[in-house]
């Protein structure tokens, strides 16, 4: 049927002619949908602020030939804390983003969307390390992409005694596996890492931890993640930056 019912969460939008936007939203039901929003940049739109980033909405969507068109939407949570705070924002875009760069158009992710709310969920209530928050969710939808990373046994053989990383091995490697490309990383970098997998999101990063150790750590991330998703995340460096001091141990 042309029109169609869903629910979804708002991953960005650009503008489209004088009054209009193209939005792009990560739905329960039909994957990441592209819809046009009709007027929303008039002072009348009946849309008013129901489809900025971050929004999580009830929609009616009339199904296009290349492009939906969005013809009601009611908000079910606005996450308003998220844009109210730098480092809440820095780490809210980088799920975003994440999640645009893995999702399909219209290719149903029940699991993705679920771990997008969970993830926004986690960041209203302003927990006390928003980019490791951020962090633990980019490993999770690398695991749901089907590049889980290896942090505790090597991703080549399984061997525990592990002191490299290559993004292209899958992670950790020991030296009998280690390709060119294998660098030396910290066991306390690795084992920080580790950390974040499983677990309450909100908790992630939790912890006192050499900020050196979670500075390589970060960057080990950050290099597996652009490598597997093959294409550069705008929003990292900004998070790196909005990053905040981690307490050393005492």
């Amino acid at each position: 049927m042309p029109l169609y019912k869903e629910q979804g969460i708002v991953l960005g939008a650009v503008k489209l002619a004088e009054a209009d936007k193209i939005v792009t939203i990560l739905t329960q039901g039909e994957g990441k949908v592209r819809a046009v929003a009709k007027g929303i940049r008039r002072t009348t739109s009946r849309f008013g602020a129901r489809l900025e980033p971050f929004t999580h909405v009830n929609l009616m969507l009339y199904r296009g030939r290349s492009l939906d068109t969005v013809t009601q939407a009611e908000i079910l949570s606005p996450f308003r804390p998220i844009r109210d705070d730098f480092g809440l924002f820095s780490a809210g875009e980088t799920m975003l983003e994440s999640v645009d760069k893995v999702a399909e158009e219209h290719e149903r992710n029940v699991r993705l969307f679920l771990l997008l709310l969970q993830g926004l969920r986690a960041l209203e209530t302003r927990p006390a390390d928003p980019a490791a928050v951020a962090e633990a969710f980019l490993v999770r939808v690398l695991g749901l992409s089907g590049f889980a990373p290896a942090f505790s046994a090597c991703a080549v053989c399984g061997d525990t005694s592990v002191g490299r990383f290559s993004a292209s091995q899958g992670g950790a490697v020991c030296d009998g596996c280690r390709d060119r490309d294998a660098r030396r990383a910290n066991p306390a970098a690795l084992t920080w890492l580790n950390g974040l997998v499983g677990g309450d999101l909100a908790a992630a990063g939790q912890g006192p931890i050499v900020p050196e150790v979670r500075g390589e750590a970060r960057a080990l991330l950050f290099g597996f993640s652009e490598y597997h998703l093959d294409r550069r995340i705008r929003s990292l460096p900004l998070l790196a930056r909005s990053a905040r001091p981690a307490p050393a141990p005492s």
